[in-house]
């Protein structure tokens, strides 16, 4: 109701029916499923760009025409739209992985939900490349942590070394003197450490012994972790069990106190003088970051020890193409299964959280809690060495305990390599033949439209046989008519067309194949396979077109509107194409269009055209015209979001007003950009009856005129010849 006026003078109101607009919404989504080199498995993966496909799912592979899904994907991309890809399952996919023991043989880890849900706990393996597949055998994980960082050099005469290990756990009896202020007095116990280097001089028979000091045992069996501190001196063993402080300064017990006897040595400092263990170079700690720390989020908590650094080196040079060239850099994380970056921050740095989160390669498996039966088990014999050797307590502090008061254990400077990475051929050898059951599961994730948005689904190449092919061309179909709002691109089995000699024989194979196909206005048949070149691999290669009739449909409502014609010179030159293998002539596209075909050829000064724009029906209809299908496709999308807003709304005037207030605005505008002869909305008492109203509905008549199709279409939706007018019909439906 206006405001009333008291007194002469123009009042201006607004009436605002812009609110609850309508406006086109399809994405111009592609997908597509098949087997990759990377990638995560049965998970579908935004790709916006070819680099990011690289980045994601690898290079194309010269082997069992894995290009032509990479070829198919990256020509899509060309358009200008978005790809959501599904790298397909294999009953022989490994991910190439570092073991507990030897590296397991039958490690598949699909993708992230599958790591969380089976494998975040797992013992069999330590570290696991992040995707299946032989991509990333040769990669070497190398790991460095934190705890005390003294070394000592041990000096004994014929030690035994073919039973000593790098890596395992040693004690030294110790018989010297405690140095305090203004006292001396012997001190008996033991030094606990990990040996980290062993070297034999071959000319004496002398070995040196290089290990790390996690603690001291005193004579009455009180274990005291020994802390690293930067400014400390470091130390050396030589002769037995003579101690031997550097520059006059003895190793910390932690108690204070400095063990010492004899003169200084000289070594070097543990952590700098470490290296990767690379096969291919040599790389130190030092020049990667500097030393892991206790973390402040455990300190905090009176822990410490967590600190953890984890490098990833391509070792074979097999993914950058450079021997011992670093991946990857994970630095500060922690072995605190609780462990945050900051006390207020949401980011995870327990180190399987952040790898699994953060990595690009790798997961982790199990805790190396099995480090105390590497160096805190029995040590190797040895002159000068205990045999007996107590291990870790667990309140020590094993990998994925929560910071409180825990002192982790130490693991030291450890290197992994990954193997028995396996592709789909199920052999070490790069391989890339997925089965049809492989490829059709892989494309049931685009099933759902509830859960996906999908506008274009991507055949790709067809399968080994023609029957194969068929049967994936009709499985895109069924998803297509089930979703209701995509178009499945299938192209014709490879064997019909390319290195087939006659062309007589290419269209009556094209037609052939195509016969078997079902009838549906969601589906686009193309003729084509194109020849490109493949810059990764050096070489010109015929691959289907399918992704490029996506792409030209994405193309055009990009420069136009999705309800115009895709086909022809203007919008319908194809992206890349140095020929066809298969070039129709009028006869030939006459008859290939008779069996739902559309052709592709290459004229003269023109380049190479899509020349046809019917869909997959086999009858005639206003929808077998793509152009049809789309605007249908946009206009239902666009007016389904406007018809959830009225669910459990009032079905009264009001309601009704307001939903058409916003229908008709947008066609008006889809009608003055050439998408519609004409339309009309009903939406009132005369179809939404007291019967209907009781039974909870709420009804709307949509009548549109298609501009170019033959028959009026309904959309609930009616179609009618054009010299019908609206008022003849509308009481029928």
């Amino acid at each position: 109701m206006a405001t009333p006026q008291l007194s002469p003078g123009i009042l201006v109101r607004e009436v605002d029916l812009t609110v609850g607009r309508a406006d086109n919404v399809l994405q111009n989504n592609g997908a597509i499923a098949g087997p990759f080199s990377l990638g995560p498995v049965s998970e579908a993966t935004d790709i916006t760009t070819e680099e990011e496909l690289i980045e994601v799912f690898g290079q194309p592979i010269s082997t069992d025409r894995h290009y032509e899904y990479w070829m198919t994907a990256s020509s899509f991309l060309s358009y200008g739209g978005r790809l959501k890809v599904v790298r397909v399952d294999g009953a022989n996919l490994n991910n190439a992985n570092a073991g507990v023991g030897i590296a397991s043989t039958s490690l598949k880890i699909k993708n992230f939900d599958d790591y969380n849900a089976n494998y975040s706990s797992a013992t069999d393996f330590y570290y696991s490349a992040k995707n299946p597949g032989t991509y990333l055998n040769g990669l070497k994980v190398a790991t460095i942590d934190d705890f005390g960082d003294q070394v000592i050099g041990i000096s004994t005469i014929s030690p035994g070394t073919s039973n000593l290990k790098v890596g395992f756990g040693v004690t030294m009896a110790l018989s010297g003197t405690e140095a305090g202020v203004g006292t001396t007095k012997t001190v008996d116990g033991f030094l606990k450490g990990i040996i980290t280097g062993v070297t034999t001089d071959s000319t004496n028979g002398d070995s040196s012994i290089v290990v790390k000091v996690v603690s001291r045992v005193s004579g009455a069996g009180t274990e005291t972790p020994i802390d690293y501190v930067q400014s400390d001196p470091l130390k050396s063993f030589v002769s037995g069990s003579t101690i031997i402080p550097v520059n006059n300064a003895g190793i910390n017990t932690g108690k204070g106190i400095n063990v010492f006897a004899g003169a200084a040595g000289t070594v070097t400092d543990w952590y700098d003088g470490q290296t990767l263990g690379l096969s291919n170079a040599t790389i130190f700690w030092k020049e990667i970051a500097p030393k892991p720390i206790s973390s402040q989020y455990v300190t905090d908590r009176s822990g410490k020890g967590d600190g953890m650094h984890v490098v990833v080196v391509d070792d074979t040079g097999s993914v950058t193409g450079i021997k011992g060239n670093i991946l990857e850099k994970n630095t500060f994380m922690s072995k605190a299964s609780d462990t945050v970056s900051a006390l207020a921050s949401p980011e995870r740095t327990y180190y399987k959280d952040y790898l699994s989160m953060g990595s690009k390669y790798l997961y982790a498996g199990g805790n190396v809690s099995a480090a105390a039966d590497v160096f805190h088990g029995t040590s190797p014999v040895a002159t000068g060495f205990s045999t007996a050797f107590t291990p870790f307590t667990t309140a020590q502090g094993l990998f994925g305990q929560e910071a409180q008061d825990v002192t982790f254990s130490a693991v030291g400077n450890k290197t992994y390599s990954l193997t028995n990475g396996k592709d789909y051929s199920g052999t070490d050898n790069t391989g890339m033949s997925a089965s049809l059951g492989d490829i059709t599961s892989g494309y049931e994730l685009f099933s759902n439209r509830d859960e996906i948005e999908v506008n274009f689904l991507l055949m790709g190449p067809g399968c080994t046989t023609e029957a194969e092919s068929q049967a994936k061309a009709n499985k895109l179909i069924s998803i297509a008519n089930l979703r209701k709002d995509c178009v499945a691109c299938i192209s014709p089995h490879r064997n019909n067309v390319v290195d087939v000699s006659s062309t007589t024989d290419q269209t009556n194979n094209i037609i052939s194949f195509f016969s078997s196909l079902s009838s549906s206005s969601f589906a686009f048949f193309d003729s084509g396979y194109k020849y490109t070149y493949d810059r990764f691999n050096n070489q010109f290669r015929y691959i289907p077109t399918n992704g490029d009739i996506a792409g030209l449909m994405v193309r055009t409502e990009i420069d136009q509107f999705p309800w115009y014609s895709p086909a022809g010179q203007q919008r319908g030159v194809l992206n890349n194409a140095i020929k066809l293998a298969y070039n129709p002539n009028k006869a030939q596209r006459d008859s290939l269009y008779e069996a739902r075909v559309n052709s592709i050829v290459t004229l003269s000064g023109t380049g190479t055209v899509l020349y046809g724009d019917r869909t997959g029906l086999t009858f005639a209809s206003a929808f077998d015209r793509i152009n049809v299908r789309r605007l249908f496709l946009t206009v239902e999308k666009a007016l389904e979001g406007l018809a959830n807003e009225q669910l459990f709304e009032f079905n009264d005037e009001i309601t009704r007003s307001s939903f058409t207030n916003a229908v008709e605005p947008y066609l008006r505008d889809v009608q003055a950009k050439r998408g519609l002869y004409d339309f009309r909305v009903i939406c009132d008492s005369s179809n939404n009856t007291p019967e209907v109203v009781d039974n909870n509905e709420f009804r709307a008549d949509i009548f549109l005129k298609p501009t170019k199709a033959i028959n009026y279409v309904t959309l609930t939706f009616v179609a009618t010849r054009t010299g019908v007018a609206f008022d003849e019909v509308t009481g029928r439906v």
